[in-house]
């Protein structure tokens, strides 16, 4: 028999599903995903509070390290290597401290080269968020190593390493999923950036547009709560005010606006630049007759040689940035902060040592802007076009070009400046340097090493096909139930007698039509079973069903988890059994939707296509007309 009504015995179907069955009680699953987000969140502010701390001795080493090797002072106080007396010697320093990180990742770990975000994001994408843990120490001292002698890099990037290898290693202590483990990794990461800067909301965007790939609750809320929790330690152990101060700026006219929104379009054109003379560095040295370790003193000696003619370029270089936001530097630094700089940084980066890549890009792009006002002031002195703000938009638009971390450079610029009234400069120049990038460059600076090595990063944030739609939206009428009371040899001959063929799996329910499990093929016509033995002794573990308003990819998810390809469906309302869903519904679903969603698009490219046609005819036609 194979309907909906009657059981193999002529039972009437009406199910009322055990309360054991918590596997199918979306109740209970609920209350089972908030506890464990609870927990997650928890996890996440201790992980805050520890990068926290880790990122003030960080900043404390670097110091120490800067002292004694530009100033012989045993000291942690905050100081800039271009105030050092060494002369011609200078050259020295950087490259004694890259053949030290070099040696570091030859005996220690490889994974401390590089800037930290492509590092995180790969782990995340290919390796179940598994971050080795000596990472957690060797790359916040290769760091201060090379940034306290000299290297031109922040010390964001470490930190974002730091962190993110912190929160992995604590998931793998804790033998969590992956999926809780890709959050820790993104709560430490972004907590390590909200401490350095003070930047909670830009740290949270980073999260969603270069780690997490994905907006939902279960991700943000343990990520937001580390993001606050490291900007309280950064109030806490650094200052209250913002990083980069910067006078107050008046909200721009429409023509000053426009202005920068051509500002953005030039600094986007320039972060594609930038971003390949990075990797043409790097493969130049990937083609060097050394081994590798030797690299990194070779970029310091590059850092070394720059510095001697360019001071300012050495070290972190923060106060650079407040200086050309400031908007009083003159055009002589500001070149060499913009050109020398650049040549510094990717020489060093692109030799595979330790550092950041944020502070040189804003540093870079902040003195761009800077220029790029200056010429307009020159040309167009009634403009009304402001020094600092044209810095701050340069700033922000070569980090959104380069990183296409949109929505992040723009948070970040607002939140280390307090200037409210630079939003609307910042948004289209921003977008245009983000536009223009987006034309110019397949893979960005975060993304081309991994992109190399044959890992794909997502472009688009998609809403999941399979959660959008319900179980009862594919779900097919046609039910087979067989009776728990029936001996093995009755249900082998009925089944065997059905025009419709044998199944993989069989709903099974009891004499009075509750759903007691599912059966097998394999098991029911295995040749071992006992031919007397009723079918519900074949049941071997708890009923699990889901309803017609759960969605595909929770079935999926299910039958992943169970090992099944098909699952019973029961109403919510009554618990009666509706249906059985197969893997092939899901498949077919999915491939339906998949097709509409390609032939939306192709009737849109179509459509493109054709009004170019048409305006190409028309503009011959009128070319013909002219000619006669």
């Amino acid at each position: 028999m194979n309907n909906m009504n009657k059981t193999p015995h002529g039972i009437p179907i009406s199910v009322s599903l055990d309360e054991s069955m918590d596997t199918a009680n979306s109740s209970t699953q609920s209350g089972i995903d908030k506890k464990r987000l609870l927990v997650i969140s928890l996890l996440a502010v201790g992980i805050g509070i520890v990068i926290s701390g880790i990122a003030k001795v960080l900043v404390y080493l670097i110091n120490l390290i800067t002292n004694l090797s530009f100033h012989h002072q045993f000291s942690v106080a905050a100081s800039s290597p271009a105030t050092h007396s060494y002369g011609a010697w200078v050259i020295v320093i950087p490259a004694i401290g890259g053949l030290i990180v070099g040696l570091m990742a030859l005996y220690g770990s490889k994974a401390i080269r590089g800037h930290g975000i492509p590092e995180a994001m790969e782990q995340i994408l290919t390796n179940e968020s598994k971050i080795r843990p000596t990472i957690t120490y060797l790359k916040p001292l290769s760091a201060a190593i090379s940034i306290g002698t000299g290297g031109p890099f922040g010390a964001e990037g470490p930190i974002i390493a730091t962190g993110g290898a912190f929160g992995s290693t604590i998931g793998q202590l804790l033998k969590i999923s992956s999926y809780e483990r890709k959050i820790l990794l993104a709560a430490g990461a972004t907590a390590g950036m909200s401490a350095i800067f003070g930047t909670p909301i830009a740290a949270i965007f980073l999260a969603i547009e270069l780690l997490l790939f994905e907006f939902s609750p279960r991700s943000i809320l343990p990520v937001a709560l580390a993001c606050i929790t490291g900007a309280a330690g950064h109030h806490f152990l650094f200052e209250a005010g913002p990083v980069f101060p910067t006078p107050f700026i008046e909200a721009p006219s429409n023509e000053a606006l426009a202005i920068y929104s051509v500002v953005g379009l030039l600094i986007g054109v320039l972060s594609a630049g930038v971003t390949k003379v990075v990797y043409i560095i790097e493969d130049a040295f990937e083609r060097l007759p050394i081994h590798w370790m030797w690299w990194p003193a070779i970029g310091g000696l590059a850092v070394g040689v720059v510095g001697y003619f360019a001071p300012r370029t050495l070290g972190v270089g923060y106060n650079n940035i407040t200086d050309v936001l400031s908007g009083h530097l003159g055009l002589q630094v500001i070149l060499s902060l913009c050109i020398m700089k650049f040549i510094s940084w990717a020489i060093s980066l692109g030799s595979g040592t330790s550092g950041g890549t944020l502070a040189p890009l804003l540093t870079i792009g902040g003195a761009s802007g800077a220029l790029l006002g200056m010429l307009v002031n020159m040309m167009f002195p009634n403009a009304g076009v402001s020094i600092p703000l044209a810095a701050l938009v340069g700033m922000s638009a070569m980090f959104a070009g380069a990183s296409r971390a949109l929505l992040t450079s723009i948070i970040f610029a607002l939140e280390t400046t307090n200037q409210a009234n630079a939003l609307l400069p910042l948004l289209a120049a921003c977008i245009a340097a983000y536009f223009v990038s987006y034309l110019l460059m397949e893979n960005t600076i975060m993304t081309e090493k991994i992109a190399r090595r044959g890992v794909k990063t997502p472009h688009v944030y998609e809403p999941d096909i399979l959660d959008k739609m319900r179980v009862g939206q594919v779900l097919k009428e046609n039910l087979t139930l067989v009776s728990n009371d029936l001996t093995i040899r009755e249900a082998r001959e009925w089944l065997l007698k059905r025009k419709e063929g044998l199944q993989n799996y069989y709903v099974v329910v009891d004499g009075s039509g509750v759903f007691k499990g599912v059966v097998s093929s394999s098991s029911l016509f295995s040749l071992h079973q006992v031919d007397a033995n009723t079918i519900g002794s074949l049941i071997k573990r708890k009923p699990f069903a889901v309803t017609n308003e759960d969605s595909l990819k929770r079935a999926v998810e299910m039958m992943a988890k169970e090992n099944l390809d098909v699952l019973p469906v029961v109403s919510s309302a009554d618990a009666k059994i509706t249906g059985v869903l197969s893997y092939k519904d899901i498949l077919a679903a999915y491939r339906t939707r998949s097709e509409e969603h390609e032939e939306t698009v192709a009737i849109s490219l179509r459509r493109r296509t054709l009004k170019v046609l048409v305006h190409g005819k028309k503009k011959m036609s009128s070319l013909k007309s002219l000619d006669k």
